[in-house]
Formats: structure tokens, sequence, C-alpha cells
């Protein structure tokens, strides 16, 4: 990985972390992006259990035992995990130096709080650039409420969303990063994001526009508004700017469900990177569809 462009002011990498091999593959990939742009690591773990009962202190007679105990287990690895793949990902690419240098020491803090998994995560990735989750785990006993966490924060993370699927092995070639663009304001943010990404990975970009119209006239939003291969070129022209150094790429789809075409198009991506409704509104059906779906990681942007 090469480092990213310098100037963002947020120096933590937030992770969720449940202890489940998934979880771990997250924390991996959260190490070696925090050692590409030499930034610090946050492993969050959702504490559920005092919602439920207040017997967390150990069995008598058992060393070890408790809910506390184990909660805390899981944290402690997760901070291992972290350390052992932060070090490994800065010797075999040294950070530069980018402003944001780690504080002495391995630069990973671990954070246990009580509630939920969305809610904690959410609260403690409050000043972090980046939150990543793994797309199955994070729920530990919920069972299916599990499943609710990424669209949860999907729509309301404070901070961009990681949703990990798969790591790619040691010495593998990135594929590109993919980026669905729809000349909407949070589609500009999208596209900021996947080329920032891009950087990091060391992957080509490549931007795709769905066009819905099919040959037909567009119903505009204003007699300006740019529609189909413009749209296209615009965004590429704007890509090229935020990142002259990357090899871009566009690709205009027809279609008028935008989810299907973008994991069409994201089918042997590395990440695809979609933008979001506000806050409030929730991450919107295309989001939602894309992540019940995909079966790259997959960028959540604000």
């Amino acid at each position: 990985m090469t480092a990213p462009a310098a100037g963002h002011h947020r120096t933590t990498v937030a992770v969720g972390y449940d202890g489940s091999e998934a979880a771990q593959e997250a924390v991996r990939w959260a190490a070696e992006y925090a050692a590409a742009g030499n930034y610090k690591i946050r492993v969050i773990h959702a504490w559920v259990w005092p919602m439920f009962t207040k017997k967390l202190g150990p069995v008598r007679g058992v060393e070890g035992s408790g809910l506390r105990h184990s909660a805390e287990a899981i944290l402690a690895e997760g901070v291992d995990v972290a350390r052992t793949a932060l070090a490994a990902a800065r010797t075999a690419a040294p950070a530069p130096a980018t402003g944001n240098a780690t504080e002495t020491g391995s630069g990973v803090e671990g954070v246990m709080e009580t509630g939920l998994p969305a809610p904690v995560l959410r609260d403690a990735a409050s000043d972090a650039r980046l939150l990543v989750v793994s797309s199955r785990g994070l729920g530990g006993v919920l069972g299916h409420v599990a499943g609710s966490v990424c669209l949860d924060l999907a729509g309301s993370s404070p901070c961009p969303l990681m949703v990990i699927r798969r790591r790619r092995s040691a010495g593998e070639a990135p594929a590109p990063v993919v980026v669905g663009v729809d000349g909407t304001s949070r589609s500009s943010a999208a596209l900021a994001g996947a080329a920032r990404l891009a950087g990091i990975l060391g992957a080509t970009l490549q931007v795709v526009h769905i066009d819905k119209t099919h040959g037909r006239a567009p119903e505009g939003h204003g007699r300006h508004a740019r529609h189909g291969q413009e749209l296209l070129d615009h965004a590429l022209e704007e890509a090229r700017i935020l990142a002259p150094e990357l090899s871009v790429s566009g690709v205009l789809r027809e279609g008028h469900a935008a989810s299907k075409e973008l994991l069409a198009a994201a089918a042997d991506a590395e990440v695809l990177v979609i933008g979001t409704h506000n806050r409030e509104g929730g991450p919107g059906n295309t989001v939602t569809a894309v992540l019940n779906k995909a079966r790259c990681n997959v960028l959540i942007t604000r």
C-alpha cells in the first residue's frame, strides 16, 4: 500500500471486534490501512451482557471465568491482532512521514463499552477517519440482530464505513476500486473517497455511472444538469484532478436498478464505493441492496 493524501485531520482508524474470524480479518485490513497512512487504531468491543444480566463476575472457584473476564479477553485479543498486523504491515511497507505520526508505541488502543454493537461503534468512532467492520459477526449472542449492524451503521456512522467481506492474500495485486456516481453531492464525496482509497491500496480506479434514461430525454434537475456520458466524463475529469497519479477508467451502464448494475460492475472489484443519504434518512435502497449482495468490500462515504 502507498500513502493516502495528507490533510485529513482525523488520525484514528476504528474497527469493531467480537472475537470472530471475520472480525479478525477486519482488524487486519484496518491495520494495513493504518500502516499506509501512519494512523492509530482503536479496537472496539461492544459488551452486551450487562443489558441482560447482573451476573457478570467470575464463578466461585473457577479461575478466569465470568462474563466480564470473557469480554476483556476478547478485547485484549483484538488489540493483539491489531498490534501484530500493524507491525507486519509497517515492516513490509514502512509508513511515510505524513504529519499524522502515531504516538510512541504500537499506536493501538482498545475500547470496551456496554451496549448494542451499532450504538457502541458509532459513539466510539465519533472522532475517527474511518470505521471498519466485518460483514459478519459483531452480534455475538444476539443472533439475527447482528445482521442489522452494518445497515444501521450505513445510515448513522459518524465517518465513512468500510465493510470487509474479504482481504486479499499477501502479494496479491489489488483489484480495481469501483465507485458509482450519479451527479449528486453524495456521489462527489464517494468519488473523492474512492480516489483516496485507490491511492492507499495501490489500485486502479473505475468510475461507473448508471444511465436510467435508455435513450429517452432525461428528466433533469435543471436544464444544465449532466446526464449519461457527459456526467461520466465530468466525473472522470474530476477524479483525474483529485488523484492525477491514478489510472482511471469509466464505465457507462444502462438499467433502472442501480444496485444491480453497480454489483455487476464491481463483480471483480477490491472495493465498491457508494455514497449514502444523510444520517437521519437512513442508508437508502441502493446501499441496502449492495450491502446485502456485494461479494467485494464496500466503502460507504459521507
